[in-house]
């Protein structure tokens, strides 16, 4: 009860109006103090429309924090000339448009870094591992689930050759564009990044959980902050039954809250 929901547009680097949804508790201000989630996924021209979730509504809405989908080059929100501007070389495009929303939401005064967190999953946790290695000081909270991280071998591991057309190829010339945003390859020692929560599934048969576990290995040998969780059982989806869903759900806003909620 009393919330509000809007469709709002940021400006990216390339001046493209991007599309976002943003959902607001009862009594918000503009203070830049809401504790609020964006989530994203850009990729294949698949489309974020607005739809129920009782998960986001109990355990984020309900608790006073503001909700965002974002609408980001990649998708399919616009046909296929959304798509497509986010392809191969272009990438990068998918990237920014994250990034405008961000920085929509902190100039409007919906929240701050300190209470901005971002969560994706497969595609949408490149997204979230990019966005953790390019703009660490954006977030206090990353979500990162069954992602694609080293982004130099993804076309050998499980289905990873399909997604080419998306991506392009590592293995000739294309890897000087994807060398530039691949998450495993950017992660800097020096860097202030926020603690992250990865999770995989060992039996993902789609994205291959050596993803997760490299990038866990490599920023806990260089000392940074994170949570990691591997669900054994189930598989892209990271469960094979709703005890297990509402067990990863709980751990996933626990942290989230954590991370973000008033201190």
């Amino acid at each position: 009860d009393g919330m509000t929901i809007e469709q709002r547009f940021a400006t990216s680097s390339d001046g493209t109006s991007i599309p976002y949804f943003l959902v607001l508790p009862e009594g918000f201000e503009a203070n830049g103090n809401t504790p609020t989630l964006l989530y994203g996924y850009g990729g294949f021209e698949i489309s974020l429309t607005p739809g129920y979730s009782a998960t986001v509504g109990h355990s984020w809405l309900a608790r006073g924090g503001a909700y965002v989908i974002a609408n980001i080059r990649g998708g399919g929100e616009y046909g296929p000339r959304w798509h497509q501007a986010a392809l191969k070389e272009n990438r990068q495009v998918a990237y920014d448009d994250f990034i405008a929303v961000a920085e929509d939401l902190i100039a409007r005064g919906v929240t701050s870094p300190q209470y901005l967190g971002i969560r994706g999953g497969s595609n949408g946790g490149l997204l979230t591992g990019v966005m953790l290695t390019q703009r660490p000081d954006l977030w206090n909270a990353v979500v990162v689930q069954v992602p694609l991280l080293d982004m130099r071998r993804y076309n050998r591991l499980l289905a990873g050759a399909s997604w080419m057309a998306e991506y392009g190829d590592p293995d000739t010339g294309d890897w000087a564009y994807i060398s530039e945003y691949s998450p495993y390859h950017n992660v800097q020692n020096d860097a202030d990044y926020p603690k992250v929560f990865f999770t995989t599934s060992t039996r993902d048969d789609r994205v291959h959980p050596g993803h997760a576990r490299k990038m866990v290995a490599l920023m806990t040998e260089m000392g940074h902050e994170l949570l990691y969780f591997e669900n054994t059982v189930g598989g892209h989806a990271g469960a094979s039954d709703n005890t297990q869903v509402a067990r990863n759900e709980a751990m996933v806003y626990s942290y989230l809250w954590d991370q973000l909620g008033p201190q």
